[in-house]
């Protein structure tokens, strides 16, 4: 009988054969005659379509419609002479924007890889060349190099400084309020009257403070219905199956008279303000149960590993379940996001001239009549940008918490 020598077994990992690019297609567009058809039938559908829209959007598209309104699009009648301040809140978010990246992708070897760098000159030459954007490119472009910068001194500045993530994040929360008194004024600034405000602005402020609210009323919401107390467990069930019954736009005009019947008599808030607390009181129900499904997934061990450990409720849930949770839940969490942002349309009905609605009225001009697609399509882009960016955040996030392992 012969003994295994050492060499017998190899604690080598197999070799991987690497396909390329051919033998994949091979593989997964032209395995079979079917496969093959349906790969042509896509491929021939799709490049008429691109080649159709390329060839409206640079020789049958009046683009004019679209500089022309740019300013009301985005501010909707916010006064002309008042725009520095949206130009100076745009560069600060970028620059936040640059330096949250620069600290996330601190240990990545190449922050600026080919890719980044392809996408940034992407970037550029749509500023240069979209009609649209041409006439700001003086002042997109130095935004665009403000990104990068930051990104590089993030980067460079988490190396050296230990908790730097929670420095920034401390700064987009006082950004947050630094925005509103520039778009809002006083302190010294002049008054701008929510009437005023509109457009793409108006969106981003009701997005953002709708999510900002909507979170920790979901968070205690999904608390409550996990709750050992009978009182509590009803309440926000009830709450949380009534608000799901009822849709966003009956929620919005009932928010706009019911809220002030709740307050003092005299008292009547903004109805901007109105519009937010309806959104994020809608949004806080359905965020309730996708951070329940979280916890429902965290295994009931841990609970009684903390407890063991002398942990009480409160420690419990702070440290050890609702962090695995909401890690859980970032996927859902982040799509109801972006749903509330894509709700923000929806503010029209109500009277306040958010992006969608500013684009409406700028069809409505008789000088653009039967310009839809070109706005349209113009405002869809916008909305996708920012989903996008969204959801690229949250795969980001996901893949530093290494929630997929």
């Amino acid at each position: 009988m012969t003994s295994a020598t050492p060499d017998s077994f190899s604690s080598a990992p197999p070799e991987v054969k690497k396909a390329g690019a051919g033998a994949w297609i091979k593989k997964n567009l032209f395995s079979d005659w079917f496969n093959s058809l349906l790969t042509v039938v896509i491929t021939v559908v799709l490049v008429s379509g691109f080649y159709r829209l390329i060839s409206w959007a640079l020789t049958t598209a009046q683009w004019g419609v679209i500089p022309n309104n740019f300013g009301l699009l985005m501010s909707g009648t916010y006064p002309q002479t008042l725009y520095w301040r949206i130009w100076i809140l745009l560069a600060l978010t970028c620059a936040l924007a640059g330096l949250s990246w620069g600290v996330l992708g601190r240990n990545v070897s190449t922050l600026f890889s080919r890719g980044v760098l392809i996408g940034f000159g992407v970037v550029c030459a749509f500023i240069v060349l979209f009609p649209p954007t041409r006439p700001h490119s003086l002042k997109l472009l130095p935004i665009v190099a403000i990104v990068a910068g930051m990104a590089w001194v993030g980067r460079q500045a988490a190396h050296k400084v230990s908790g730097l993530g929670k420095w920034v994040s401390l700064a987009w929360f006082v950004a947050y309020f630094v925005a509103l008194w520039l778009v809002g004024g006083g302190l010294g600034l002049r008054n701008v009257s929510t009437n005023d405000w509109g457009g793409l602005v108006l969106t981003l402020i009701a997005a953002v403070s709708g999510i900002a609210l909507c979170f920790p009323l979901g968070l205690l919401l999904a608390l409550g219905r996990r709750s050992a107390l009978p009182v509590v467990r009803w309440l926000a069930t009830a709450y949380i199956e009534v608000v799901r019954g009822v849709p966003l736009v009956a929620f919005l005009f009932m928010g706009q008279v019911m809220i002030p019947l709740f307050l003092p008599e005299g008292a009547r808030p903004d109805r901007i303000l109105r519009a937010i607390i309806a959104l994020a009181l809608f949004s806080a129900a359905y965020l309730a149960e996708n951070v329940r499904a979280g916890l429902q997934a965290v295994p009931r061990g841990q609970q009684e590993a903390a407890q063991s450990l002398g942990l009480n409720t409160p420690k419990t849930l702070g440290l050890i379940i609702l962090p695995q949770a909401l890690k859980i839940a970032i996927p859902a969490i982040v799509g109801q996001f972006i749903s509330l942002f894509q709700d923000t349309t929806l503010l029209a009905i109500v009277g306040l001239a958010e992006l969608l609605g500013i684009g409406r009225s700028v069809l409505a001009n008789p000088s653009y009549l039967g310009r839809y697609a070109e706005v349209y399509l113009f405002l869809g882009v916008i909305y996708w940008f920012f989903c996008y960016a969204m959801s690229l955040g949250s795969r980001k996030v996901e893949e530093k918490l290494n929630t997929s392992n």
